[in-house]
């Protein structure tokens, strides 16, 4: 059976995909529903067009990841947990801990656990700029606010 043209479905080409960049601030907001909105912007579920296999998300550049909220008392039970790959190197960081020395660390694993597990992901994490202050350096792309 031969599809006439109008039910066949269309995959954007590259040429197609024009990538936009948007200025997030995360000033007071909730760390949960942002990385999800983030997310989504990085992998084009917010565009009509969103294909799983294409790369047709957006830019995304986050300014004042110092001062973003956890629900709850999170920040002083939340554990981030990995290992220096030496004998004994378990080390284990409350949000507050990490906040302090790393706050793009906490936006940074919220969004990378919520993309999915694939090849895909590290390619579409490279699209995340995350500053800790409202200073950045994407000045010359022009990234358009988001209110989320």
């Amino acid at each position: 059976m031969k599809l006439k043209p109008s039910q066949q479905t269309h995959v954007p080409t590259e040429q197609e995909l024009k990538q936009k960049w948007f200025l997030v601030d995360v000033k007071g907001k909730t760390l949960g529903p942002i990385a999800t909105k983030i997310a989504n912007i990085l992998r084009g579920k917010n565009k009509v067009f969103f294909t799983p296999q294409t790369d047709c998300g957006d830019y995304v550049v986050v300014i004042n990841a110092k001062s973003v909220r956890l629900a709850g008392n999170k920040m002083d039970t939340k554990m981030y947990h990995w290992h220096t790959r030496y004998p004994g190197g378990f080390r284990t960081r409350t949000a507050r801990e990490i906040s302090e020395t790393k706050p793009e660390k906490i936006i940074y694993d919220a969004v990378w656990g919520m993309l999915p597990r694939n090849k895909t992901r590290k390619h579409l994490m490279r699209k995340l700029h995350i500053f800790p202050e409202d200073t950045h350096n994407v000045k010359a792309q022009s990234p358009e606010p988001l209110k989320l």
